[in-house]
């Protein structure tokens, strides 16, 4: 790839990242508290200091994936892709507030089933226009199972 080509290709990449940390700009609103602290939690809790690096790492590869998808097929030619996309964006944003802003960690065990769920359906769309793509949210498919089975532990602990 010549010089001309790169810059615009790096610039897309930045903001496809930049769009995948989206979620943790308005997770950031809803931070654990006391109240957290309190609550009955299992003894596989990980430590807090866990949570930043590895989902930093799980942004990043969002993003990563999601332009790769885009140079496979452009915006126009996936829609339903960028839904799913969109979709578990959201549904990962919506997470924090619903179980640290709210203190609902039922509601947030529904919710989580549910990014889970939209999660997998994105790397479905993904695997289908390029296959590393797809194989990049394994490990968002990953943490995120991990993170349910922790706040159902928490949820029916509480």
């Amino acid at each position: 790839m010549n010089t001309s080509r790169r810059s615009p290709q790096l610039i897309a990449l930045a903001m496809f990242v930049a769009v995948a940390f989206l979620p943790a700009l308005i997770g950031a609103r809803f931070t654990p508290g006391a109240w957290y602290l309190e609550l009955a939690k299992p003894a596989w809790t990980p430590p807090g200091w866990l949570f930043g690096p590895v989902w930093t790492v799980l942004y990043v590869t969002i993003g990563v994936a999601a332009w790769l998808v885009w140079r496979q097929a452009g915006f126009r030619k996936a829609p339903l892709v960028w839904l799913a996309w969109g979709g578990q964006l959201v549904l990962n944003a919506a997470w924090s507030w619903i179980f640290f802003g709210l203190h609902a960690p039922g509601a947030a065990l529904v919710e989580i089933i549910a990014l889970w769920l939209a999660i997998l359906a994105t790397i479905a769309a993904f695997r289908r226009l390029r296959p590393i793509a797809g194989a990049l949210l394994l490990p968002y498919l990953g943490w995120v199972g991990f993170a349910t089975a922790l706040n159902a532990a928490i949820w029916r602990l509480n």
